[in-house]
């Protein structure tokens, strides 16, 4: 069956003060979407649509399109390759942008830019993560018996998530019986020098937050059934938003839990032994560097990826 990977690149990365979709953090230079695409490629991905800016085209093609369509699918077929814009041509035209505006709209909107080349199960990755070679096994395998009306999610462990440069926002997630139940939305997470791991958002010393709950870093599956969902939840958030609101997002772990708590979505969390890490700030640079050194150097992956 074949089976297709987003990969969200138009964020802005605000936080982190530069274009870290495309820098180059491996040791022979590597993206961290090229180690998605390498994990997905073996797991037996065999579409990949990339959701960009406008202005990134060119560079992604260069970096890293190119080489993915180089790439050939378990049957021996070169894989395809698609770009999706997201931009606000393809906001409803019910809603006026404000002329201010800069930030996109957020994951939801992105995923539903790339509606158009999906007829099949999908998994959404965010470009500037790294998820790991077990996550991308287990996600393609559930995808092959998921029906319209179930979805999934790659959970990982709160405790390796984090940054001690800063705060993080996570989706929380709380599951039962391998089923998730609920996704918080947290915005301002951060490890303290007393080992606990706080919600600063909440008043005082901030709440307390289970380092091993699972959360959500953007790595879901789905069915093209979906699509329709999106849409009407949307369409829903844009309709709230005050007329000069300035970066409110859509964002896929608040849509799923919504779309759960309506009983419209069924979500099975993967259990896997997937380890992730990501940059959220300079900061975190170096150590992201080390942590794939040691995959190179382990054979996990070969020498160069390209």
């Amino acid at each position: 069956m074949q089976t297709t990977l987003v990969i969200m690149a138009a964020g802005l990365g605000s936080r982190y003060g530069g274009n870290k979709q495309t820098e180059g953090i491996g040791p022979n230079h590597e993206m961290l979407m090229e180690y998605s695409i390498f994990d997905a490629v073996r797991a037996g991905f065999t579409k990949f649509v990339f959701v960009i800016k406008p202005e990134m085209q060119s560079l992604i093609e260069k970096l890293c399109g190119d080489l993915v369509a180089s790439c050939m699918d378990r049957d021996g077929k070169p894989v395809q390759v698609f770009y999706a814009i997201q931009n606000y041509g393809s906001i409803p035209s019910f809603y006026p942008v404000p002329a201010a505006r800069t930030k996109p709209f957020g994951t939801v909107h992105a995923v539903l830019c790339a509606e158009q080349y999906i007829r099949e199960p999908f998994a959404v990755v965010n470009a500037d993560d790294y998820y790991g070679v077990d996550g991308f096994a287990s996600i393609y395998q559930t995808l092959q018996t998921l029906k319209n009306g179930e979805a999934c999610m790659v959970g990982y462990y709160l405790k390796n998530t984090v940054s001690k440069n800063g705060t993080v926002t996570r989706g929380v997630c709380s599951q039962k019986d391998g089923l998730l139940t609920k996704v918080t939305e947290t915005y301002k997470i951060k490890p303290l020098d007393d080992g606990t791991i706080r919600d600063m958002s909440e008043s005082g010393e901030g709440a307390v937050l289970d380092p091993e709950a699972l959360v959500s870093m953007n790595f879901w599956g789905f069915t093209p059934g979906i699509f329709e969902q999106m849409r009407a939840y949307f369409d829903a958030f844009l309709r709230r938003l005050p007329a000069d609101e300035m970066k409110a997002e859509c964002l896929l772990p608040v849509m799923v839990d919504e779309l759960m708590h309506a009983d419209e979505l069924s979500v099975r969390v993967l259990s896997t032994n997937a380890t992730w890490f990501g940059i959220t700030y300079p900061q975190d640079k170096p150590y992201v560097q080390q942590e794939l050194k040691k995959l190179h150097d382990q054979g996990v992956y070969p020498p160069a990826l390209h």
